[in-house]
């Protein structure tokens, strides 16, 4: 994480009152009850992984680790609470609460999967144990800022699977869900795969390369096109990629060719085209054999128009000759599944005499059953392939390492377990680890190529058989 703080940058330091107001009704009972000090245990998962998919794209810590740090309310966020009154009339805040939210801050541990990992259904992004009003108060934001970025991180992946070796931009702010949506997207999409973003506030921020042309009106503002494309070359004479389709698409890709060759000529190259409507396959075949046969071999073709992983695939089907893909609308907003669905979990507390005991939410639904404990994850992989992935509770004993399913025995899973949580905060105090949002990106691509290229059908997934006995058991418990 940038020690410049982005999200602070951008919005407040005090992240207090980024939450529901049940979670601040609660907090306020749990300080009546004298329960504020007693530690707990909460999961942030997801039940099912977004778009047909087996596994997402871990995505969002970084901005975890700044909410977590900014869990503090200012004097006036304390008086805008005191405030706040019930069906009575009368506050609805007791004035002992609002002083302990004035002194508040993060005390406890976090651990989490790091970005650009996978995570599978029931993993934890993040594990969080800390005293109970802390931990509850985290649960509205840190559902906020890992769900969204895991979704568009996950949704870009696949986009920059469908792509292939071609660069993806993503240029999505215009019809993002708000100016938050829009930045987290940026960054989440590059994260997952992209080349690069339109959005300069996330290249200012979070260092995402950003990537423009001109739009239409930059045409229509002038006499004719070709006017416009010679002006655009004469301002910025390094960055010359013509959007061709405002009137007449093969007319402008001859334009585009005319101010090329007036550009090589002041010692400068056409960098490309940009086609945003009709057949983007037979436009993208005549431009890129007008580009050839004018001497410009170089310059790419690139396309947008509601373009997502779908779309690619079938202009890649019919030829296209497209090699850069700017993708908007449909990846910024996730436009085939607009929200991940995670949710986050008590699993054990501490009792009056400070020894743990183990939660599970019960549910007619199977998928909505929780699991107990402290949970960690044991990857196993052979070479790069991955194995199996086992969860179990560091509450109990270790997990048995003899079978985790019939398919796969002792032999072959030894010295190839990973531990997949990674410590990220301890008493408080957030663990030093450089960032670089660039390692991150390259680190998803590589996981998520290899998590696809291996046979999922032979993978195995479940709890540890000592975390299955204990939710048994606790599940029968009348």
């Amino acid at each position: 994480m940038s020690p410049t703080s982005p999200l602070a940058q951008v919005y407040r330091p005090n992240f207090g009152l980024l939450t529901d107001l049940y979670q601040l009704t609660m907090a306020a009972a749990y300080h009546q009850q004298g329960m504020q000090e007693r530690r707990a245990v909460f999961h942030l998962f997801f039940r099912k992984a977004p778009f047909g998919e087996r596994a997402a794209v871990a995505a969002g810590l970084p901005l975890a680790i700044e909410i977590v740090k900014g869990l503090s309310f200012s004097a006036d966020d304390v008086q805008y609470l005191g405030r706040l009154t019930g069906a009575n009339g009368k506050p609805l805040f007791k004035e002992p609460f609002l002083n302990y939210l004035q002194r508040l801050k993060f005390t406890g541990d976090i651990d989490a999967i790091p970005e650009g990992e996978i995570a599978l259904p029931h993993e934890p992004l993040l594990r969080v144990e800390a005293p109970l009003i802390q931990a509850q108060l985290l649960e509205t934001a840190l559902l906020n800022v890992m769900n969204f970025s895991t979704l568009i991180a996950t949704k870009a992946a696949r986009i920059k699977a469908a792509a292939g070796e071609d660069r993806v931009i993503e240029f999505g702010l215009r019809r993002a869900q708000g100016i938050d949506g829009g930045l987290t997207a940026s960054r989440s999409a590059y994260v997952g795969g992209c080349d690069g973003t339109s959005n300069v506030w996330a290249g200012r921020y979070f260092d995402v390369p950003v990537r423009g042309t001109h739009a239409h009106s930059w045409v229509m503002a002038h006499v004719d096109e070709l006017t416009a494309f010679e002006a655009y070359a004469e301002a910025l004479p390094n960055n010359c990629i013509f959007l061709v389709d405002t009137y007449d698409t093969i007319e402008g890709v001859r334009n585009a060719i005319r101010v090329g060759k007036q550009l090589r000529e002041k010692g400068h190259e056409l960098r490309g085209i940009r086609l945003d409507s009709g057949d983007l396959a037979d436009l993208s075949i005549r431009a890129r054999r007008m580009l050839d046969e004018a001497g410009f071999p170089d310059a790419f073709v690139s396309a947008s128009d509601s373009l997502d992983e779908y779309a690619i695939a079938r202009l890649k089907a019919a030829g296209a000759r497209i090699t850069v893909w700017g993708i908007g609308t449909r990846l910024a907003t996730a436009y085939d599944q607009p929200a991940l669905g995670g949710v986050y979990k008590l699993a054990a507390i501490q009792n009056e005499a400070g020894e743990w005991e183990t939660k599970v939410k019960r549910s007619e639904t199977l998928i909505k059953v929780s699991n107990p404990g402290r949970l960690a994850v044991r990857r196993y992989y052979a070479g790069d392939r991955p194995l199996a992935s086992q969860l179990y509770d560091t509450l109990g004993a270790p997990p048995s390492a003899q079978v985790i399913d019939e398919r796969l025995q002792q032999h072959e899973l030894e010295g190839k377990a990973v531990e997949l949580l990674e410590p990220v905060f301890r008493n408080g105090v957030a663990i030093d680890r450089p960032y670089d949002i660039h390692r991150t990106r390259g680190r998803a691509l590589e996981n998520w190529r290899r998590w696809h290229a291996a046979d999922m059908d032979t993978f195995v997934y479940g709890l540890a058989p000592e975390l299955l006995k204990a939710k048994e058991a606790l599940l029968n418990v009348e």
